[in-house]
């Protein structure tokens, strides 16, 4: 009698196979050292990371890329963003463990590196890419195509983390480019995107919010000069709360260079949502919004803990694949952003009281098809 196979814990997870990838470089006589396994270690679970943000990524990506999104399925696309979330933020302190690598002892073993670099991680730069990166935006490290030839074998060819990362870039959309298909037809007070008088709803929407936020910026000005003296304070004040409501009408209405009409709509369609976000078929789509701001916040938060992490152990050195190190790793946080509109939507909010009142509010609310 055949008897079933019995799974265990060892088999599932292949134990040994994971506890035999620490050894360093083949051609290393000597044991790596404890210090140098720990640093092998905290990058592989990185990689490890890396892989389950890619799979989550993919899936919210291929929701938001489809023609049509139920609303009962955008819990689904939360549900992704909250665990990538989570990941990056749990990924981020293992740097903890990382400091715990004195310098010296890193010394030690630092020129197996070169010129191998974090900037080869293929994942990395597919997460970059699916998230909505754009090459143009990449701090320049050489050649215009120095970010795929990093990725190269030493003899030039195109081994597998090149062949992955060109893999990515041919599969379209990124989840940017998704999420604002899906925010273009995003129905405006009530007028979906398709319909002849959208243009129209849209228009009137964004007149009756530019003036409700030009009421509030009025309004906080004059409290803020009531609080403050002095000409000179007040000529500032009027400078900066000026500049606020210049900033908001630019933002709701681009020029075509910007991306005009579409963006506007893209635009708008943030703000809607974020500002009518208790009527029921608006909620699910806020949670979208929000999440998107925490996933970035924590990409920018762990490049932020890389960089510090790095200048704790080596300071300012040069990166072992050339590059200026810390001051590498502090221009990629504050330059790989992607979802800049969203952020700056914070700027446009106004409080419930003073948001203007829905013509079809009834649109968004719960809907019985018996």
């Amino acid at each position: 009698m055949t008897h079933p196979r019995r799974t265990t814990y060892w088999d599932y997870i292949h134990v040994e196979d994971l506890l035999s990838l620490q050894g360093g470089l083949p051609e290393d006589i000597a044991d790596p050292s404890n210090d140098e396994v720990l640093f092998i270690t905290v990058h592989q679970v990185f990689e490890l990371w890396f892989q389950l943000v890619l799979r989550e990524l993919n899936s919210a990506r291929d929701l938001f890329g489809r023609d049509l999104v139920q609303e009962q399925e955008l819990s689904g696309a939360v549900a992704s963003l909250r665990r990538i979330s989570t990941i990056l933020a749990v990924a981020a302190d293992h740097f903890r463990v990382m400091e715990t690598l004195p310098t010296r002892e890193y010394l030690e073993f630092r020129k197996k590196l070169m010129p191998a670099s974090g900037g080869q991680s293929a994942q990395m730069r597919q997460i970059e890419i699916l998230f909505g990166l754009d090459d143009r935006d990449r701090v320049p490290l050489g050649d215009k195509d120095w970010h795929m030839n990093i990725l190269r074998e030493a003899d030039g060819s195109e081994g597998p983390a090149y062949k992955r990362v060109a893999g990515q870039m041919e599969d379209g959309p990124s989840l940017r480019d998704a999420i604002d298909s899906w925010l273009l037809r995003t129905p405006i007070d009530g007028v979906a995107h398709e319909d002849p008088d959208a243009d129209v709803a849209l228009e009137r929407f964004i007149s009756r919010y530019l003036a409700a936020h030009q009421g509030e910026v009025e309004a906080n000005l004059e409290y803020s000069k009531s609080i403050m003296e002095g000409d000179a304070a007040h000529e500032n004040l009027e400078d900066r709360y000026r500049w606020e409501a210049k900033s908001a009408e630019k933002f709701l209405r681009p020029s075509e260079d910007e991306g005009g009409a579409r963006i506007a709509r893209i635009r708008a369609a943030m703000i809607f949502i974020e500002t009518y976000r208790e009527l029921p078929l608006l909620a699910w789509p806020r949670e979208v919004l929000n999440e998107l701001v925490r996933v970035e916040q924590r990409f920018l938060i762990f490049r932020q803990r890389h960089a510090r992490m790095v200048e704790r152990v080596i300071g300012s050195r040069t990166g072992t694949g050339g590059s200026e190190g810390v001051k590498y790793l502090d221009e990629t946080a504050l330059r790989y952003r992607i979802f800049r509109d969203l952020w700056a939507v914070r700027t446009l909010m106004i409080r419930p009281g003073a948001t203007p009142k829905l013509e079809r509010p009834e649109f968004y609310g719960f809907r019985s098809d018996g």
